[in-house]
């Protein structure tokens, strides 16, 4: 099931789909494969809308998918792609045949991701899994409807969920596989996410990706 998903560094993922590559928040990225048929940002902060990054993933093909008062932002990065698509919070989508939900993203005791900017995490649906990327979030209400059997989640603490309070997430919305990410680099230290697995519980398995 997890086979297919890539982890780089903060919340920068790749979710190869029936669809194609879909990159989620690419950031600081080594390679330039230029293979992404979309690329989803789940807000505007540097270490998730990285124009640079876009740019190494993106070709002329690629559709650039941003929250909607992310538009004229991303226009830094619309010539590297083919179309740029908005979205808001509790949306379902079909976009070039990619099935997309998008959950709101935002923060309920911190002023970092207020619910008003509009900000989403996203649920992909490929090969009849939803896989669930929250992007910067607390445990919101919305956030603990999620149904998915994959869900990368935050758990660096300051700007998002820490590890235990990410795990009591996990523990509330049961995914088969949990994958902690946004930790080790701008927040939260490498053992964040050992931490995190010892506090999520059977039968949800959790996949390590950030080493």
């Amino acid at each position: 099931m997890t086979e297919k998903i890539k982890v780089f560094v903060q919340n920068s993922i790749r979710v190869n789909t029936e669809k194609g590559n879909v990159y989620i928040d690419p950031f600081e990225m080594q390679e330039e494969p230029h293979d992404a048929a979309f690329i989803l940002v789940t807000h505007d902060h540097f270490d998730h809308f990285s124009p640079e990054s876009i740019e190494k993933v993106a070709n002329k093909n690629t559709v650039l998918v941003v929250p909607e008062n992310m538009l004229e932002k991303s226009k830094d990065a619309a010539k590297f792609v083919s179309e740029t698509v908005t979205v808001k919070p509790d949306e379902k989508r079909t976009i070039n045949g990619l099935e997309l939900e998008t959950i709101p993203s935002y923060n309920i005791n911190k002023k970092f991701h207020p619910k008003a900017a509009g900000w989403v995490g996203y649920i992909v649906i490929t090969d009849g899994k939803r896989i669930y990327i929250a992007g910067d979030t607390d445990a919101t209400p919305e956030a603990l409807k999620v149904k998915c059997d994959v869900a990368l989640v935050p758990i660096g603490g300051t700007y998002t969920m820490d590890s235990k309070e990410a795990a009591e997430f996990i523990n509330t919305i049961k995914p088969a596989v949990a994958i902690p990410v946004h930790y080790g680099k701008v927040v939260g230290s490498m053992d964040d996410g050992k931490n995190f697995a010892n506090l999520v519980k059977a039968p949800v398995k959790v996949q390590i990706e950030i080493k």
